[in-house]
């Protein structure tokens, strides 16, 4: 018989060997690039000043608005196979490229695997390889996401695609920044360089141990082994653009906590995203968005952009 002395002394060695293992093991996660690196500083990027594009004559608006380029992906989900259709025939259209990415073989570049951060991988390895240096701007979004191409367009005006770093709804866990998949995530020309310069090394391998790792928390760690850090983007107001919920649950959520201002609490009038929808929700999106009109206003933008050559955008 073992005493009650020596069994709680065997319980302490076990747990005491227990906890040492997973110190060493979490240790040696390495998501910081090699070499000494200066802490970053969490930035709050915010939409352009509209005041300054008005002092600008048309002929210069017009010759900005075409220095901006914008590749979509959107990513394959085996339980959103149904939603492609719809997506081609709405916002998709104001991309100046758009590509649908599969988990099936049919027909598109597919990755026939469950494991988000791998096919997540493999299609930006694809990507860069086909369009690295066609546009400068990378946007990535999942199949129930509706997206204001103009408004990216707009909000990415003044940022410069040749630094490195990667930009929506900013969540901390931790000591990581991450952008969340749910409201988009863009990265610049110089992001997808990095970012392909490193896909390969064990840097940017499967992270997980004890549980299972989002794909942009890994896609987080990677670039930030990369030199690359997540980005907030805000309005003015500094409300998120990029949203990762449906525009109906925002407006209960502010009906909710300021039923005096539901607007103003609600959503940016600037939005870029929004997550979460069906088809159905995505046509009535499109409709409101790009083709109800009040009789009798006349909207003024500041700048135009164009619809890539061949489309049939609305």
């Amino acid at each position: 018989m073992v005493s009650e002395s020596g069994a709680s002394f065997f319980k302490g060695m076990l747990l005491g060997s227990v906890s040492c293992v997973l110190i060493t093991v979490l240790g040696q996660i390495n998501t910081r690039p090699e070499g000494k690196i200066q802490d970053h500083e969490h930035h709050h990027l915010r939409v352009p000043n509209r005041e300054n594009f008005l002092k600008m004559s048309e002929v210069q608006r017009m010759e900005l608005s075409k220095t901006i380029s914008v590749y979509c992906i959107i990513l394959g989900e085996s339980n959103y196979e149904s939603y492609r259709a719809v997506l081609k025939d709405t916002w998709t259209k104001h991309c100046d490229k758009a590509e649908f990415y599969s988990t099936k073989n049919s027909g598109l570049f597919s990755v026939e695997t469950n494991d988000k951060w791998l096919q997540i991988r493999e299609i930006y390895k694809h990507g860069f390889e086909k369009y690295g240096y066609n546009y400068n701007w990378f946007f990535l979004a999942r199949p129930t996401t509706f997206a204001v191409i103009e408004n990216l367009k707009y909000f990415l005006l003044k940022k410069d695609a040749t630094q490195p770093f990667y930009l929506g709804h900013t969540i901390k866990s931790g000591d990581l920044e991450y952008v969340a998949a749910e409201g988009g995530i863009v990265l610049s020309t110089e992001s997808m360089k990095r970012l392909n310069r490193v896909l390969n090394t064990e840097n940017c391998a499967d992270q997980s141990i004890i549980w299972k790792l989002s794909e942009d928390k890994q896609l987080a760690g990677c670039l930030k082994y990369a030199g690359v850090f997540a980005e907030n983007a805000e309005d003015s107001e500094g409300r998120h653009v990029f949203n990762t919920k449906p525009i109906v649950h925002l407006i209960k959520e502010a009906m909710s906590n300021n039923p005096r201002e539901v607007v103003q609490g609600c959503c940016s009038d600037m939005a870029i995203t929004f997550n979460g929808l069906t088809p159905g929700k995505m046509e009535v999106m499109m409709y409101g968005v790009y083709r109800l009109r009040a009789f009798g206003h006349h909207f003024n933008d500041t700048l135009i952009f164009l619809p890539p050559n061949g489309s049939e955008n609305d």
